[in-house]
């Protein structure tokens, strides 16, 4: 699977250039108590962060990038040019936020909208649900194949404003997939250089801190990608650096702990902090599909043994027919209501787990999106739905689990709203 992910990123990067929570009918009424409080950004204890793509472009919007990330033709969408899974519920975003999908109408007629990450506004809006539901932040996403794009620029700004705005706390997540190895590390050095000498991140107090210095998620550490030199070289520089060091978290390959290269299996073990990838991964039990932990024990004994905290990835569901064919529609993994994300936060909470990383917040060209999908989408076209839940039910599970990881809400293995039990 991991392979397979891979070679379907890098043709769409090249294309696009990758206690109890009971329902409620109205998704204005207040969050729970304290959910608006402000963000400790000084230590990754006690966190749930979720990865924030903010790659979506649209006609007319501050990036002028037509339809990035919504469909793989940039000047049209159509039902037969779709590229992402799940249609976004637009009814809370303002007019100057909406971006028409002209030939796409819903049941009454009505045209159909999409969003831009370009515009503050929305992104603004993303992070406002972050702090209503008790979400405390991202790992923003940043391709190195993609860093030539000035809007990238853009919607960091938006996030550092929104970050203000809300409490929450963000850091950078660069994700090296497509990117050229011979190039890869003077493009990420050099661009962190910048980052932090001219948008002086690691001075901005929402900006997220571990240990006292600041966080940075790297991306892409797979033994099949690249040689464990280029992997030495980064590591070296980013965590030992006196002006640019940072807490490494290396994304890597979910195998990690039983590489069996030598070279490999040291590089494993010299971040700060590892989270092994694991969308995609998942076992059978019985008729249903459940994301893989059963080695999350053994990944967090071996972690600590080196030095090392675990961040296990825990995401919603997984879906990419629109985006990779017909052929992969083998491959959605059904959200059971809740029940394939819950069971992951339970399992985080048993091993005592006080970190975690949500793959993703927007991430509807994959069906792995957290926040608020349509239960009617327009048409032309086939997306997933929530099957008639709540449109911010996912954003709700975030937030128990995010009370879960914290020790604030006692574990369990139903869903929470499933047991009609009130908050």
């Amino acid at each position: 699977m991991v392979c397979r992910l891979f070679v379907a990123w890098v043709l769409w990067l090249s294309i696009q250039t990758g206690c109890g929570l009971a329902p409620r009918a109205n998704a204005q009424e207040p969050a729970p108590a304290g959910a608006g409080a402000m963000i400790d950004a000084t230590s990754l204890h006690h966190k749930v962060l979720c990865g924030y793509q903010g790659w979506f472009r649209c006609p007319g919007d501050p990036a002028g990038n037509f339809w990035r990330h919504w469909s793989r033709d940039g000047r049209r969408l159509t039902g037969s040019t779709l590229t992402f899974e799940m249609w976004p519920d637009m009814s809370e975003y303002e007019p100057a936020e909406k971006y028409q999908a002209a030939g796409f109408t819903h049941q009454d007629g009505s045209p159909a909208y999409l969003f831009s990450s370009a515009n503050s506004r929305t992104v603004s809006r993303h992070f406002d649900w972050m702090r209503q539901y008790g979400i405390d932040g991202v790992l923003l996403q940043r391709f190195l194949v993609a860093l030539n794009d000035q809007s990238t620029d853009l919607v960091l700004s938006h996030v550092q404003k929104a970050a203000q705005e809300t409490g929450r706390t963000y850091a950078i997540g660069y994700d090296l997939t497509g990117a050229p190895v011979e190039t890869t590390y003077e493009t990420l050095v050099s661009d962190w250089k910048r980052l932090v000498d001219e948008k002086k991140l690691n001075q901005d107090p929402r900006y997220l801190h571990h240990n006292g210095k600041p966080v940075l998620f790297v991306y892409g550490f797979f033994s099949d990608r690249f040689g464990p030199e280029l992997a030495n070289r980064l590591i070296d520089f980013l965590k030992n650096d006196p002006r640019y060091g940072v807490t490494l978290i290396g994304g890597t390959q979910w195998h990690w702990r039983t590489e069996k290269r030598e070279d490999w299996a040291k590089v494993f073990r010299r971040f700060d902090v590892i989270s092994p990838w694991n969308v995609g991964n998942y076992s059978r039990d019985g008729e249903k599909r459940q994301a893989t932990t059963n080695y999350w024990k053994a990944d967090f004994e071996e972690a600590r043994k080196c030095g090392m905290a675990y961040l296990p990835v825990i995401y919603p569901g997984f879906a990419w027919t629109n985006l990779a064919g017909a052929r992969a529609e083998k491959d959605t993994l059904p959200r059971l209501g809740g029940e394939f994300f819950w069971r992951q936060f339970s399992k985080a909470a048993d091993l005592k787990l006080d970190m975690a990383y949500v793959a993703m917040f927007d991430e509807v060209d994959e069906g792995t999106a957290i926040f608020k999908v349509t239960n009617q989408p327009p048409g032309p076209g086939r997306f997933v739905t929530l099957d008639g839940l709540p449109t911010d039910w996912y954003l709700r599970l975030t937030g128990e689990g995010t009370r879960l990881i914290r020790g604030e809400r006692p574990n369990q293995e139903t869903v929470p709203g499933t047991e009609n039990s009130q908050p």
